[in-house]
């Protein structure tokens, strides 16, 4: 299973600069070539793999078990939080998120600036699993509940 039948977008998440926390929402428009309308790295000169950052529930819950953290909503610094998704394998591949198209880039490895955010144990259960680079190649809006695609 790369996306199981019952993917879904958990939740999305943006900050309006670096450094600042980041706000949740309920929706958002993912422009093509930029980003997530309100993210600090929405720009026409924003890199492809810098466009968009995905992590899966399943490891930010087997993180925080291994870290004994309780999980605060946002605290992987990643875009959008994904269930039923095996995000590794989609390096390379493009994929629905909502209305939009996006293409995995690489994967999303935890920095030095998470490890600061939270505990080093949980940033350190992340390694491998720290989540998904994307290019956005459609524009599109996504809302927490729509569905992710092959």
């Amino acid at each position: 299973m790369t996306i199981g039948s019952d993917a879904v977008i958990v939740s999305i998440h943006v900050s309006e600069a670096r450094g600042r926390p980041l706000l949740a929402l309920t929706s958002a428009e993912l422009v093509q070539g930029q980003g997530i309308v309100s993210d600090k790295r929405c720009s026409p000169q924003t890199r492809a793999k810098n466009q968009l950052t995905l992590i899966e529930e399943e490891a930010l819950l087997a993180a925080a078990a291994a870290a004994d953290l309780k999980l605060e909503p946002g605290c992987s610094r990643r875009n959008l939080v994904t269930r039923h998704v095996a995000l590794n394998h989609l390096v390379g591949r493009r994929f629905a998120v909502g209305e939009a198209i996006v293409l995995g880039i690489e994967l999303c490895e935890p920095c030095g600036h998470l490890g600061k955010c939270t505990a080093d144990p949980f940033s350190k259960a992340l390694v491998h699993r720290g989540g998904l680079r994307c290019e956005i190649v459609q524009s599109g809006r996504c809302r927490v509940g729509d569905a992710i695609r092959p």
